[in-house]
């Protein structure tokens, strides 16, 4: 048996994250992440284990590599040397029977040939120690053991949210969809043909152009300049009819400047006949991502701190990739942040605390008939935005 060096990251550190506090004392503190990483093999199989922890939580992204014959199925087994415990997986299955896991694969991603490999990952709490495990196996065969983490590393600034279900992952490919693109049949500043300016209620400074210096993919992009205050909408509309498309998946890459206010802000807006043309909309408050409705104002999470923590700030500075999925026959929502999907802004009909029992006093589901992407605020609050490759179709469209 040939046994490699373990290679270990260990990356500390330190942000600290400040929230408001409940009537029953609830304190958001601050966060400290220690990201590590551990590899192990021998002859029959390589375990590169990560870890991204910060003060009673952790992920550990997972890479396992068949070095053996060809496998149809795989079992990952460890045993923690703490008190961890794992709350959740993505893209496999993962149980715990004291401080032993076993994690099997998804099924799309069982079959591993020689030198074959499969990400994965799980999520869980720790309250005194978090060390890193140092028995893997797959399918009964030791792969080694690890040391401890040496090399440190980039920071992380904020705790990740609970993974995607254990399915296969989207194409990012648009496929059939309905509306697919990254804007270069655009032709001058003003957008025109498919995508019109559009400002719903009120239109103030706010503008929207065709933007050929900034783009994700390709060379152009809508650029908004959104302004502070009520009386400034400005968005582009599609001029697609989106009403008969259920369930409705939209995906899109969007980069923008100023962190999300403690202010109601919406840079999605979607007319919805359910509620008569008014808006089904996508934004922040209190710095993080929600859902707002705007025949009721209800909003997804709620805005309590608990409900807040529970959802995500959109990143400045950098393209990411925002999805999200409207059930058109249950009223079902769902967002991912990149891969991940954000609890706070999930509702599946059963009620959770903070998060969706306001969403939950309405029960007609949502039918979007448009999709707008643009800024309005409700008071402070101005942003630069970026919006590049969207589409929109009844089945989940990948990053």
């Amino acid at each position: 048996m040939r046994t490699l060096v373990p290679r270990l990251r260990h990356h500390p550190w330190i942000s600290a994250v400040l929230a408001g506090f409940s009537a029953v004392g609830l304190l958001l503190a601050a966060l400290v992440a220690a990201p590590v990483s551990s590899a192990a093999a021998d002859s029959g199989c390589r375990v590169d284990y990560v870890v991204d922890q910060w003060s009673g939580g952790y992920t550990a992204a997972i890479k396992v590599t068949n070095l053996g014959p060809a496998v149809t199925s795989w079992r990952l087994t460890w045993t923690y040397g703490g008190d961890q415990k794992v709350t959740s997986a993505w893209n496999a299955s993962a149980a715990q029977s004291g401080k032993a896991v076993t994690v099997t694969d998804a099924g799309w991603n069982g079959a591993l040939a020689t030198g074959g490999s499969a990400d994965f990952g799980v999520q869980g709490t720790y309250q005194a120690a978090n060390p890193t495990p140092s028995d893997f196996a797959v399918n009964g065969v030791s792969c080694g053991g690890a040391t401890a983490p040496t090399d440190p590393g980039t920071p992380t600034t904020t705790p990740p949210t609970t993974p995607p279900p254990t399915t296969p992952p989207p194409s990012s490919d648009c496929g059939g969809a309905v509306i697919c693109t990254g804007f270069e049949d655009q032709s001058g500043t003003t957008p025109s043909g498919a995508w019109q300016f559009t400002a719903p209620d009120c239109q103030g400074t706010g503008t929207v152009t065709v933007d050929t210096s900034v783009a994700h993919s390709g060379g152009k992009s809508i650029r908004v300049d959104g302004k502070a205050g009520y009386c400034n909408h400005a968005f582009v509309a599609t001029t697609a009819d989106l009403s008969s498309v259920g369930p409705l998946y939209l995906r899109m890459w969007v980069r923008h400047t100023t962190a999300l206010p403690a202010g109601h802000v919406a840079f999605v807006s979607m007319p919805d006949s359910s509620q008569g043309g008014k808006a089904l909309r996508i934004g922040g408050q209190n710095g993080a991502l929600q859902w707002n409705r705007e025949l009721d104002d209800a909003t997804l999470p709620a805005q309590s701190p608990a409900g807040v923590a529970q959802s995500a700030p959109l990143p400045t500075g950098s393209w990411q990739c925002l999805r999200f999925m409207v059930d058109t026959s249950n009223g079902h929502l769902d967002t991912w942040l990149g891969d991940q999907q954000i609890p706070g802004l999930h509702e599946d009909g059963v009620p959770t605390a903070d998060i969706d029992q306001q969403w939950l006093s309405r029960t007609t589901a949502p039918r979007p008939t448009g999709l707008r992407l643009g800024w309005e605020s409700y008071g402070g609050g101005d942003d630069t935005l970026w919006f590049d490759d969207v589409a929109v179709g009844s089945a989940p469209i990948g990053c």
